[in-house]
């Protein structure tokens, strides 16, 4: 952590490498990395999940863990899961929050977010969608042009700078389809967005790699403005913390908060 926000469990004698910055988060704010990046990268918001379901999940074998762990995340807009969730006292705020939640987009509805080593079944809810190299060209003998390495205008996934076997062994259990699926996506969406507005590709070509990679055009350009164009709303989708809620386990509300400026001393009442 840049911002020296490494917390260290007394009970568990151990060092956490992140708090998630939730003084932040109770006041509405977004973690200082994720409000730092330069690279605008990175998205928060919740997650609705069935937690009856997590030991199962995290007992399949390798190859079904991504499939099993994108199970127990629910559809925040299923009206059975709303109601079950303001039934067990969940505010409707949160509610809403998960259904404006960009991670939830990424990970349950495109499939592009992949969480890391989830062979070790700790079930993490930090994902990542994996990284699509950059177009790989050089420069000709005169030194006056580029040509791209590939045929293609993109290149081509199985030629990346990062094998294919590597990204599977972080996001993939060892299972490259699921890798795969979201890289293809990926580049679909760069085709797709490069026929729009250079239209120097073939539309033919554009529309079967959609077809390929499971997209549609309203998708692409879904995918396109929440990772190109967002604002800082659309990233950051900050859940209220409900506080008042979570200190009742604990103790007294007004005892937490303080209530009145003044103390009484002694018998006398003398302020």
């Amino acid at each position: 952590c840049p911002y020296k926000k490494v917390y260290y469990n007394w009970s568990t004698g151990k060092s956490e490498k992140c708090i998630l910055c939730y003084p932040r988060l109770e006041t509405g704010q977004a973690p200082a990395c994720f409000h730092s990046c330069v690279g605008r990268i990175r998205y928060l918001g919740p997650l609705l999940y069935d937690a009856d379901q997590i030991e199962a999940a995290a007992s399949v074998e390798d190859k079904d863990l991504i499939e099993a762990h994108r199970n127990i995340v629910l559809d925040p807009y299923d009206p059975q899961v709303i109601e079950n969730a303001l039934a067990g006292g969940m505010p409707r705020d949160v509610i809403e929050a998960a259904q404006k939640s960009p991670v939830y987009k990424f990970v349950k509805v495109w499939k592009i977010a992949l969480p890391p080593h989830i062979e070790y079944r700790t079930m993490p809810m930090l994902f990542y969608v994996p990284p699509l190299s950059p177009v790989q060209s050089s420069a000709n003998s005169a030194g006056d042009a580029l040509t791209t390495v590939s045929d293609n205008l993109f290149h081509d996934i199985e030629s990346s700078r990062l094998p294919l076997q590597f990204l599977s062994s972080l996001f993939g259990a060892g299972q490259d389809s699921y890798v795969l699926y979201a890289l293809k996506k990926q580049k679909a969406v760069r085709m797709y967005r490069r026929l729009v507005t250079v239209g120097d590709v073939d539309e033919a070509q554009v529309q079967q790699m959609l077809k390929e990679a499971d997209l549609t055009p309203e998708e692409a350009d879904a995918i396109y403005n929440l990772t190109a164009l967002c604002t800082f709303d659309e990233r950051f989708v900050v859940p209220p913390m409900n506080r008042e809620q979570a200190v009742e386990m604990m103790r007294e509300p007004w005892e937490q908060k303080g209530a009145a400026g003044y103390n009484f001393v002694g018998l006398g009442g003398a302020l």
